[in-house]
Formats: C-alpha cells, sequence, structure tokens
C-alpha cells in the first residue's frame, strides 16, 4: 500500500470533492451577504451585520464538537460494522443540540447584552448587531441539529448526500436573501430571516434524507422506542460522550476567541476597518471551507483505518491527505494574489472599505500556506478521536502565540491584528504536526 497506489488518491476524492463543493458554499453565501449589505450607502450596516453574525456564529462554532465527534465516532463505528452505535450517535447527538439551543433561547437577553457590551462599535453597529442577532438566536435549534447531521452522513461515507443537503440549504438562503434584502428592502433583518428560515429547512430535508436512506438501518438497529431512549440516555456512554465534547469544546472555544476578537477589535478600530475585516474574514472562511473538505475526508479515512484498526492504511490515508493540501494550499494563494484587488471591489462600492480591504490582502495571500496543515490535522486527530492533543495545541497557539503576538503588534493596528492570527493558524498546524510525527506509531 504505497502512497503513488491512484485508488487511494481516487478514495480521497470521491470523499473530499462533494465536500469542498458543499463546504464553499457557505462562504461563498457569507460573500453574498456581504456583498448586499456592503452596496448598501453606509459601512455600518456591513459592520452591523457582521458583529450580529459573529454574536450567533460563536455558539454555531463553539458547538462545532457536534459534528467532529459525530464524524469521528459514525466513521469508526462504521468501520465496526456496528448499526445500533451508529444509530445511537446521531440521535444522541440531535438531543444534546436540541437542548444547547433551547438553552441560549432561553438566556438570550443575557447572552446578546453581554456580546455587544464587549462587541463595542458606534452606535450605529450596535443597533443593527442587535437587530440580527435577535432574530438569528431562534434558528439555533436547527443549526445545531444539523451540524449532527452533516457530521453523521459524512461518517457513514454518505458526502454526496452531504453535498446535495449543504447546497440546497444555501440556495434556499441565497434567493430568500434576494427576495427579503433587494425585494423588500428589509436591510440586515432581511439576511437575518433569510438565514433563520433556511436553517430550518435544512434540518427538515436533513431529516427526510436520513429517513429514506437510513430507515431500515434503524428498525434493525432497534426494537421498541424504549430501547432507544435507554440506550440514547446509557450514563457510561454519555458520560464517555461528554467527555470527549470537553476537549473539542475547549479546543473550539480558544479558537472563537481569537475569531471573536479580531472581530470585536476591528470594531473598535472603526466602522470601515470592521467591514474591510468582514470583506476578509469571508474570504478566509472560503479558503478554510474549501480545506475542510480534504480534512473532513482525511478524518472519515483515518477514523475507518483506527475503526478496522488497520495502521498501515492510516499512514497513507494522512500522506495522500498532506499531498493534496499544499497544492491547493498554494492554488488559494495564487487566485487572491492575481485576482484578490477584484473581489473586493465587486463585494463592496464603499471607497473607503474597499481601499482599506485592498491594504491588507497580503494576509489573505499568505494564509492558506501557513493555515493548511493546521485544517487537515485537526481532521486527522478528529478520526483518531484524539481531542485532549487537539486541546492542547489549541491552547499554545491561542495563549502563547495569538495574544501575545497581538501585544506586541498592537501600535501596527490591524495589520498587528492578522500578524497574530496569522501566528496562530501557523502555530497550531506545527504542534499538531510534531506530535503526529513523534507520536504515529503509537495510534
Amino acid at each position: 500500500m504505497k502512497f503513488h497506489d491512484i485508488e487511494r488518491h481516487k478514495q480521497l476524492f470521491i470523499l473530499a470533492l462533494p465536500m469542498i463543493l458543499s463546504n464553499i458554499t457557505a462562504p461563498l453565501l457569507g460573500l453574498v451577504d456581504t456583498a448586499v449589505i456592503g452596496h448598501l450607502d453606509y459601512a455600518y450596516y456591513l459592520g452591523g451585520s457582521t458583529v450580529g453574525a459573529m454574536i450567533i456564529t460563536f455558539v454555531t462554532w463553539l458547538c462545532g464538537f457536534l459534528r467532529m465527534s459525530t464524524t469521528g465516532l459514525s466513521a469508526q463505528a462504521y468501520g465496526q460494522n456496528n448499526s445500533q452505535l451508529n444509530c445511537l450517535i446521531l440521535l444522541r447527538g440531535i438531543i444534546v443540540a436540541f437542548s444547547i439551543g433551547i438553552f441560549v433561547i432561553l438566556f438570550q437577553s443575557f447572552y446578546l447584552d453581554l456580546a455587544l457590551s464587549l462587541a463595542g462599535g458606534s452606535e450605529q453597529v450596535q443597533f443593527y448587531a442587535r437587530e440580527y442577532s435577535a432574530i438569528r438566536v431562534w434558528g439555533l435549534p436547527a443549526a445545531l441539529a444539523n451540524l449532527v447531521i452533516l457530521g453523521w452522513l459524512l461518517g457513514n461515507h454518505k458526502a454526496k448526500i452531504v453535498m446535495w443537503l449543504v447546497i440546497a440549504t444555501n440556495l434556499i438562503n441565497l434567493l430568500l436573501d434576494l427576495i427579503f434584502v433587494l425585494g423588500f428592502s428589509w436591510q440586515v433583518k432581511g439576511v437575518a430571516w433569510a438565514t433563520l428560515l433556511a436553517e430550518y429547512s435544512g434540518l427538515i430535508i436533513g431529516l427526510s434524507l436520513v429517513y429514506v436512506n437510513f430507515k431500515d438501518r434503524f428498525l434493525a438497529a432497534f426494537s421498541s422506542l424504549r430501547q432507544v431512549v435507554n440506550a440514547v440516555i446509557e450514563r457510561v456512554a454519555l458520560l464517555s460522550y461528554f467527555k470527549l465534547n470537553r476537549d473539542i469544546l475547549i479546543r473550539t472555544l480558544c479558537l472563537e476567541i481569537c475569531f471573536v476578537f479580531m472581530t470585536f477589535q476591528g470594531a473598535r478600530l472603526g466602522d470601515d476597518v470592521v467591514a474591510a475585516n468582514a470583506i476578509l474574514m469571508n474570504f478566509l472562511l472560503l479558503i478554510s471551507f474549501g480545506l475542510d473538505g480534504i480534512a473532513n475526508a482525511a478524518e472519515v479515512m483515518v477514523g475507518k483505518a483506527k475503526g478496522e484498526k488497520n495502521q498501515q492504511s492510516m499512514f497513507v490515508n494522512v500522506n495522500v491527505a498532506l499531498f493534496w493540501t499544499a497544492l491547493f494550499a498554494v492554488a488559494y494563494s495564487l487566485v487572491f494574489y492575481f485576482f484578490g484587488d477584484y473581489f473586493i471591489a465587486t463585494i463592496s462600492s464603499i471607497p473607503a472599505v474597499v481601499d482599506y480591504a485592498q491594504q491588507h490582502i497580503g494576509w489573505i495571500i499568505a494564509l492558506p500556506i501557513l493555515a493548511c496543515w493546521c485544517y487537515l490535522y485537526d481532521g486527522i486527530y478528529v478520526g483518531l478521536m484524539q481531542a485532549n492533543i487537539m486541546r492542547n495545541s489549541m491552547l499554545i497557539a491561542t495563549f502563547a502565540c495569538f495574544f501575545p503576538v497581538w501585544w506586541l503588534l498592537n501600535d501596527y493596528g490591524n495589520h498587528g491584528l492578522w500578524a497574530a492570527f496569522s501566528v496562530f493558524m501557523l502555530a497550531r498546524g506545527v504542534t499538531l504536526a510534531w506530535h503526529y510525527q513523534t507520536n504515529r506509531h503509537r495510534f
């Protein structure tokens, strides 16, 4: 089983290409949102929607453990051919997702007040951020449950179904965006309502796809509803589930702290800065979600190899994924090197915002090369279910790299902020790569 085994490259692409196509629809939709708002008359519309989106995204990204743990656990169950365990992973994840979403809705007043007080920004940015987030918060149960469904389908090697589900959801969002913002002139609240309705539409479609494709598996795994309930709430399994997700939660919290700090610090530097950073962050998300497609494939292939106890297969899978990650990263950098300024001018027509974003496009050109390794190794460690290693890497990158570098370069304003973020992403990849190369024969 060698690196140049063509079948292994094909296997990766069978999983990765649908995930790349589906993943990039999310940041592309974000770019459409940004473009729709970015062509309104004032920068504070874009600034307000960006801050509001970050407040809600903080919760969904913080709960990214729902998708990651579901993918890793279901991939290993798939490798073990354990249908009952596989079904339980989905049911348990959906229950946890709805519980978290309802909890945030119940305490939304406290959460939104705290988040907006920390965000800062002008009075107009604060107003539109509250308007946006007060609508979007009601979609959290659906948004979090969708993470579980996507992760479970991916872990069961249903990448094409994931692709069509994500594309369908984002097309609904895009259509409603155009109707509410351009047709009804609802401005920021139009974008929020479009996303809210798309999230619940995605949940209905996702559950329907699971029912159609896996009904027989669920019926074969369980003989009664009582058996399902008892299995889902089984104490030892729940404790193991929450222990795994605790480490992923800490890891994701550190990542979120850095992203939120970027947004909030940009808001404190001015409306034009936060608006320009919104464009650049959407570019970064486009890059990261595309590279995550390969990482998602690595999650599934590594998790399956671990479930099968096939160490050699794991090594080959990792090497193949590393090769394609590097290739895609170089391609992304070249695209933004040649077309970055054009993309910015297309998204916004506010001269100050366009000029400021173009001054910082160099960071987006460099980041694919600097950050691609952390995306892939995150996927590898999700497949291995070594969440504690991901946690430790993120703690080092956040508190030993991001904040110290920002503090040292604070006098350079927004360039210092992006430099700190670049070092943070590089540190994540370096620490995980070092650990993998040092310990790979022990897995």
